[in-house]
């Protein structure tokens, strides 16, 4: 059996706000896989096991720009918050999203190499940013992009700079710039609920499962316990289906119908969504360096 350490345990806490011990019992039970600890401490513990869940460290900027019918929204990351506000740092995310509006690169290495110079580096955006990573003195990468083409209107809507939505649509722009917000603030994973992705409804339905044996109904009524949780899941991840955040009286969809709007699509970035960040144990660093310093001695 992997060995629970204390880092295991602080990183499974940060994740879920969830009791030390807690924590540490659902490692244990785990066998030290984080990704089933904190299945086991919803199951035990409900929602207060998610409410750190999205919490992210990584550091960085989402850019959005549109052109006509062509949209990009960009998601740039660095180490520190201080360099999200460096205006050479600035500059290069928003030409970026820039040239991924007028060349639509297929992929990452395809927009590093396209023609662009800043700060006296060039003359690729690749080789700007090698440039400013010794300026600055911070690694920085581009970790993600998404392109908008087609026929249809685009709207975009940016909080600060770290959660980025781009909608598109047909109907009235007003309507789908709050959509834009509303994605920003509810963060629905799908328009609806048969676009949910299946990983996450069995992921859902595996924790219902585990509540509902818990409970100790028998097994019709358990049934019913799983697919009403299941369900209410659905209806709280997909866009349509929620209460629209500017009217508590209707949701997303009935709003759209009002305002004669439908959104296709949407897109959702949040700086650092997904990567995990290396936490630095200072009281182990100094005494590692004690340590060296008795043995040289």
């Amino acid at each position: 059996m992997a060995a629970i350490t204390a880092s295991m345990v602080a990183e499974l806490r940060a994740k879920t706000d969830a009791p030390m011990m807690e924590c540490k019992k659902a490692l244990t039970e785990s066998e030290g896989d984080m990704v089933k600890a904190e299945e086991i401490l919803r199951v035990k513990l409900g929602s207060k096991a998610g409410k750190a869940a999205s919490r992210v460290t990584a550091e960085g900027v989402v850019f959005a720009s549109i052109e006509g019918h062509t949209g990009a929204l960009l998601e740039i990351n660095c180490e520190t918050d201080f360099v999200t506000k460096n205006d050479s740092f600035l500059a290069m995310a928003k030409a970026a999203a820039d040239l991924l509006v007028k060349h639509q690169p297929k992929d990452l290495e395809a927009l590093g190499a396209l023609s662009y110079s800043q700060d006296g580096f060039g003359p690729t955006l690749e080789e700007v940013r090698k440039g400013l990573i010794g300026k600055i003195g911070e690694n920085m990468s581009f970790r993600r992009f998404q392109l908008f083409t087609g026929s249809n209107a685009l709207t975009s809507y940016l909080h600060g700079t770290r959660i980025g939505v781009m909608v598109e649509y047909v109907g009235q722009e007003s309507a789908a710039r709050d959509v834009a917000m509303h994605v920003a603030a509810m963060k629905p994973v799908a328009l609806t609920s048969a676009d949910v992705p299946a990983e996450l409804i069995e992921r859902e339905r595996s924790v219902a499962t585990a509540k509902a044996a818990e409970s100790g109904k028998p097994a019709e009524i358990a049934q019913k316990m799983i697919e009403g949780s299941v369900q209410k899941y659905l209806k709280e991840v997909s866009l349509f289906d929620q209460t629209f955040v500017k009217n508590d009286k209707q949701t997303v969809e009935q709003m759209l119908k009002a305002t004669n709007t439908q959104v296709k699509s949407f897109t959702m970035y949040v700086v650092g969504e997904g990567i995990e960040k290396k936490v630095d144990d200072f009281a182990a660093e100094v005494a590692a360096q004690v340590a060296a310093a008795k043995q040289q001695s």
